[in-house]
């Protein structure tokens, strides 16, 4: 197929369908290469993004080069160093390469590289080597960016390292294939659990990809091997059930490779799609799917071979797809609130989502994308400079995310010379595509909100509990990882109850969310809206409530990042400047009033969350005078191993002290230093390690045994009892109860004193003299708030609560009961014990006071007139309608009707549910998807003896199952439900979560419009 008739097969087929449909030719870069030819001078990045890689490639040189091992002419083994080949062959055989910005002139590169390979293809274990290779964990990966590399590099390579090369891609697909569904006896512990998968704990998604990619090469680079047959059956099955899950994957008989997929074996996912890795939601593992596929994909495009129909049509990869979207942040890659330790390694994050872009054409993948790239270049230049996984703290990511950013580079190559770039869709489109609410259930404990402008989740997991709020999808506002805490203090609170309800569009007309949580202390919530904003509500669970910590850096060219940021509340505007140290480092020096004492101790109050306390220096000084602890001894609550606490106090600024590993949560670990006898002092000085204590007393005593404080850490840089602060221009809050609102440093806390009922409103935009929508209720336990028109009502008691809240000022009326008064509306409520509700305005009303108004829905409100002799004329304004006045005759109740508006709540628990088959879809299929949509317009087209399958969340009592067709002949349909989507009955009641339509549809039959489930 020449290049005139592959861009006609992408236009006619589309992108995703293209690129399952064509056989890729050579990339020009390295068809030049294998011709011998130099690089053409009139070439270049075929698109900015695929530039943007080729700049960061260069300057990432740096970083390589450094690595470089003169004493043994190549780079080193550590951390599979000697993968940077792959960056290195890229530059070499495309144009534009600078020495200026690489560090290193290009033939010095080449010599590098070259002796590399050599070496290190001799060295594979399935060359004959010892040192590496054959492994699957993690060895295969870097053994995938290095037979690439070699074949970037093929002309310039001599027979024997090419012999080593081949040796090494056969090599290893026949010991994979060996394997069977087994484990590597080499990989320790690693396994995929066959072809079974697991979910809880540890996805298998990854080590099932790990298995497809030892075989993927050998696929691409040896297809006529007598054992290839063998190879394609291994990985098409370890491919096609990397993401699997029994529910989907039964309800969809399409073929893949010549095999169905209701024939997978695997249960790797959550039933909503969530991937759990190392007990915890990471959403690097969601993109191995992509990025195992990235990886496999550039050998079979650079060999010319084609693409196995698997990479393009992955089982249920849309679907998890969609739960990516849902946490996609304003860099394109996901917020990560469970992730302790890899945020923000941008360099690794890019290959999944090129190879959505560019080989799927997937536009919104590609504005993800083009998101990310726009971050590289001022994050690499960020300390330490040139490298782009950085903020790991762990330089052994670099050689992999330099190899996945050149494949990222190679895809854009291939796109442009095979139908040419993917045009990203805008950042409003992209917005409303991948917003939505997802409860991820109580096991993966998430619970998830994507707004147009915010994100939002309560997250409920052992560890990581916190209630997570991003305005604008920020990347680089507040700090989400791991066991940073939000709004709850610290994130190892017990978790006793987990109540999680959401609102969708489709069946509510809004989205939202509630998550309520119970501890031993209390209860805490987050109600999140539409609009971006969100509240906060608590009893009052902890001491220093409200906490929000604000990432402060000197990064240009990210915004927000310009190295302060800057606060406002009533009482004025304070900078707080980034500091210099690396992230946790610090040196603290407290002065106080001259004391005397023989002891003096450092107690924390709260550690650093990941690695407690630490410290390479304890000082004690009066003035400028000498450091009193020197000629003490030290104690201390713990110690680790070697990190004993006469080590803060030696004088080597080399050694340290460390609680042991165990008390690194405990908040009140400590260090003391007795002087030896009592001695006047003024100020202490703490050099801290990594792990600095984010709060801390110093305090004195004559005898060890009673303590005096005389110093606390942080001094607050902003203290205000206003009720308002707006955070650098990106958040406003609005705060109700006693405690005020503090800045100390990069840390907000909205209740900064003792355990207090809290109320915190959330926007994604300045407060301003935004007033507080807090209002009054007759249950001591019920929060409420109205927030961007949205009323919130959260119980946050162990007891129902049947009671009224007053709302001043409202003419906006909420489904259920409220009575006008002259100063608002009192509205009416029942909740349930720990029930958070949220309501939208449906109606305003103009009227007298002792109007009563109750609104059964969107589209229904039922007057009745206050006690008197004459009709009231009262005007009713449907939310999104026009007005229209009625008249009341006294004491008489009216129902008002718009019949032209939606019922918002709608009852069918169907409408926006997850469908199946998911893509893709067997032949002659739609989207089962429009059949649940509430949209007319729409209808799922079974094709031949279609099947289709919505799941409803939870198991419920179904009580009637309603098909609606568009016109022509009505096929026979059979209702089938199932409890757990794997064994179904024919059945239209009963309890299910799963509910199915089974037909006989042929050609020229209707299409189901409308599939009900009422319960």
């Amino acid at each position: 197929m020449g290049g005139l008739d592959r861009r006609r097969a992408l236009r006619l087929l589309g992108a995703s369908g293209a690129a399952a449909a064509l056989t890729a030719g050579l990339l020009p870069g390295l068809a030049r290469a294998a011709a011998g030819g130099p690089p053409d001078p009139a070439g270049g990045p075929p698109d900015p993004v695929a530039a943007t890689y080729l700049r960061v490639l260069l300057r990432h040189t740096r970083w390589a080069e450094q690595q470089f091992d003169p004493a043994a002419g190549t780079y080193p083994a550590r951390d599979f160093t000697f993968a940077v080949v792959l960056g290195n062959a890229v530059l070499l055989t495309r144009d534009g390469y600078d020495a200026t910005i690489a560090g290193v002139d290009r033939e010095t590169l080449r010599a590098h590289t070259l002796a590399t390979i050599r070496r290190f293809a001799a060295s594979n274990r399935l060359a004959g080597g010892s040192e590496w290779g054959r492994k699957l964990f993690f060895d295969t990966t870097f053994q995938s960016y290095f037979v690439l590399a070699a074949r970037l590099l093929w002309t310039d390579l001599d027979d024997p390292a090419r012999q080593n090369v081949e040796r090494i891609t056969a090599g290893q697909a026949a010991y994979t294939s060996a394997l069977g569904t087994g484990d590597d006896p080499d990989s320790g512990s690693w396994t995929p659990h066959g072809l079974l998968g697991g979910h809880v704990g540890d996805t298998k998604l990854e080590e099932m990809g790990v298995y497809a990619q030892s075989l993927a090469p050998a696929l691409a680079w040896a297809p006529t091997d007598p054992r290839a047959g063998e190879w394609r059956a291994a990985f098409g099955a370890w491919s096609r059930n990397e993401a699997g899950l029994p529910a989907a994957d039964l309800a969809n008989p399409r073929l893949v490779d010549g095999r169905p997929i209701s024939a997978n074996t695997a249960t790797n996912l959550y039933d909503t799609f969530l991937v759990e890795n190392h007990g915890s939601f990471g959403p690097h593992y969601q993109e191995e799917l992509w990025r195992t596929s990235g990886r496999n994909a550039m050998h079979f495009l650079a060999a010319g071979t084609p693409l196995p129909e698997v990479l393009t049509a992955q089982p249920n990869g849309e679907l998890l797809w969609r739960t990516m979207l849902l946490m996609t942040s304003d860099a394109g890659e996901p917020l990560m609130p469970m992730v302790a330790d890899r945020e923000h390694l941008y360099g690794r994050d890019v290959i999944p989502l090129a190879f959505r872009a560019q080989v799927l054409g997937d536009r919104h993948a590609a504005r993800a994308e083009a998101d990310l790239a726009a971050r590289l270049e001022p994050y690499q230049a960020y300390p330490p400079a040139d490298r782009i996984t950085k903020f790991s703290g762990e330089p052994k990511y670099e050689p992999e995310a330099r190899a996945e950013l050149a494949i990222s580079y190679l895809l854009h190559e291939w796109r442009a010379a095979h139908g040419g770039p993917v045009v990203p869709v805008d950042e409003r489109e992209f917005a409303a595509h991948a917003a939505g609410v997802a409860d991820f259930g109580p096991g993966p404990g998430l619970l998830a909100h994507r707004s147009p402008a915010a994100w939002a989740g309560t997250v409920s997991k052992p560890g990581f509990v916190k209630f997570a709020w991003q305005p604008h999808h920020d990347d680089w506002l507040f700090v989400l990882g791991g066991a940073n805490p939000m709004l709850l203090p610290a994130t190892n609170f017990a978790v006793l109850e987990r109540h999680a309800r959401t609102w969708t569009e489709v069946r509510d007309g809004f989205d939202g969310t509630v998550g309520v949580l119970r501890f031993d202390t209390g209860y805490a919530a987050l109600a999140t809206l539409p609009t971006g904003a969100a509240v906060y509500a608590s009893s009052g669970v902890a001491a220093g409530e409200g906490v929000l910590d604000v990432h402060n850096l000197a990064m240009p060219g990210v915004p927000g990042l310009d190295g302060d940021r800057t606060y406002t509340a009533a009482e004025g505007t304070v900078t707080v400047k980034a500091g210099t140290a690396p992230a946790g480092a610090r040196t603290d020096e407290l002065t106080f009033a001259p004391v005397t004492a023989r002891h003096v101790r450092m107690l924390g109050v709260e550690p650093d969350p990941q690695y407690g306390y630490s410290l390479w220096a304890f000082e004690v000084r009066d003035g400028a005078g000498p450091d009193l602890a020197r000629a003490g001894t030290a104690s201390a609550s713990s110690a680790s191993p070697g990190k004993e606490a006469k080590y803060a106090i030696d004088g080597d600024a080399a050694t340290r002290w460390a609680v042991s590993t165990s008390d690194r949560t405990r908040a009140g670990s400590w260090l003391a230093a007795d002087l030896g006898a009592p001695a006047t002092f003024d100020r202490v000085r703490l050099s801290w390690e990594a792990a600095a204590g984010r709060k801390y007393r110093v305090e004195t005593s004559p005898d060890g045994l009673t303590w005096t404080p005389v110093a606390t850490y942080p001094v607050p840089d902003l203290r205000t009892t206003g009720g308002r602060l707006d955070v650098d221009g990106r958040a406003g809050i609005v705060v109700s109860g006693p405690n005020p609102i503090t800045v100390a440093g990069n840390r907000v806390t909205l209740s900064d004193g003792p355990a207090a009922p809290l109320l915190a409103e959330l926007y994604p935009e300045p407060a301003g003299a935004r007033p507080s929508g807090r209002r009054t209720t007759t249950a001591p336990a019920v929060r409420a708030s109205v927030t961007d028109g949205f009323l919130v009502l959260i119980n946050l008691g162990d007891a129902p609560a049947h009671s009224t809240v007053t709302l001043p000022g409202e003419t906006r009326l909420y489904r259920g009961e409220q009575t006008v008064t002259p100063t608002g509306t009192e509205f009416s409520y029942a909740l349930a014990p720990a029930e958070g509700r949220i309501e939208p305005p449906r109606f305003t009303v103009r009227g007298p006071a002792g109007l009563k108004a109750v609104v059964r829905d969107a589209s229904r409100v039922e007057l009745t007139a206050p006690a008197g002799w004459l009709p009231v004329l009262v005007t009713v304004t449907p939310d999104g309608g026009r007005a229209r006045p009625v008249l009341l005759p006294p004491r008489r109740t009216v129902p008002v009707v718009f019949g032209e508006l939606r019922p918002y709540p709608l009852t069918d628990r169907a409408l926006g549910g997850t469908t199946f088959p998911a893509e893709p879809r067997p032949p002659g299929m739609s989207s089962p998807a429009a059949a649940v949509d509430d949209d007319p317009a729409t209808a799922w087209r079974p094709g031949p003896a279609g099947r289709m399958v919505v799941d409803l969340g939870a198991v419920t009592e179904v009580s009637a199952v309603e098909l609606a067709w568009t016109r022509g002949r009505v096929p026979v349909a059979t209702v089938e439900t199932s409890v757990d989507g794997v064994t179904y009955a024919t059945a239209d009641t009963g309890p299910a979560r799963y509910v199915a339509v089974r037909t006989d549809w042929r050609p020229g039959d209707a299409s189901l419009t409308r599939l009900s489930v009422r319960t």
